[in-house]
This record gives C-alpha cells, structure tokens and sequence, in this order.
C-alpha cells in the first residue's frame, strides 16, 4: 500500500525559507510521479509542481516563477519542496500526491482537479512576522 508522508511545515517570517519533504513507500512500479499541492483555508486547493523519479523530469505551475523548486532523491524515496521567498499568501497546508502518469500530475497542477492516485496528510505552513 503506498504510503506518503509530508515534513518540514512550521511557522516562517516572510522572506524566508522552508524545505518540504515527502517519503514515498510501498509502490511498486520502478518510477513515480509526486505532485506538490497546497490549500489554504476558505481557498481551493492549488497545484504547485510535478516531478517524475527516474528522469527528473518537473513541471511547475505558473505562480511557481522560481520561487519553489521540487527535487527528488531517489536512494530515499523522498521528493522535496524548496520554498524560498515566503510570504503570508503561501500559508497553506501543502499536500504532496502520488500518481504513475506526468500527464495527471501536470493536469491536476494545472487545473485543480482531482486525479492524483494517493495523497498524504498534509503538512501546515505559516508564513507570519
């Protein structure tokens, strides 16, 4: 059963910086497709990125604009959020997914929907002075 499990959310200053991280587990395909979400309170949920574990290969949603970068780190399982610049509108919880397509990733970061095979729980991130 596949497992993911978001860390890294805590209380930031605007301006300043996290790292989110998501352990994957119990998939058994030899690549994955890992999805960044994210959904603050009264709002949608919103799609941040798309990163695929053999190539690397990423997609960002527009809003990204460099300021998030996903990354991977295949001998732990664990795909990763760089967060830099945080402001008080990225207060969110952010949710990473699970799929074996990048054309799903990319249309449920893209559009919102769902589609996404597996979700975690969801890690809080605050961005406040």
């Amino acid at each position: 059963q596949v497992q993911l499990v978001e860390s890294g959310g805590g209380l930031v200053q605007p301006g300043g910086s996290l790292r989110l991280s998501c352990s994957v587990s119990g998939f058994r395909l030899n690549y994955y497709v890992i999805g960044w979400f994210r959904q603050a309170p009264g709002k949608q949920r919103e799609g941040i990125s798309c990163i695929r574990s053999d190539d690397g290969s990423t997609f960002d949603a527009d809003f990204v604009k460099g300021r998030f970068t996903i990354s991977r780190d295949n001998a732990k399982n664990t795909v990763y959020l760089q967060m830099n610049s945080l402001q008080p509108d990225d207060t969110a919880t952010y949710y990473c997914a699970l799929d074996a397509s990048m054309r799903v990733c990319r249309t449920a970061v893209s559009s919102g929907t769902v589609g996404m095979d597996a979700w975690g729980k969801g890690t809080l991130v605050t961005v406040s002075s």
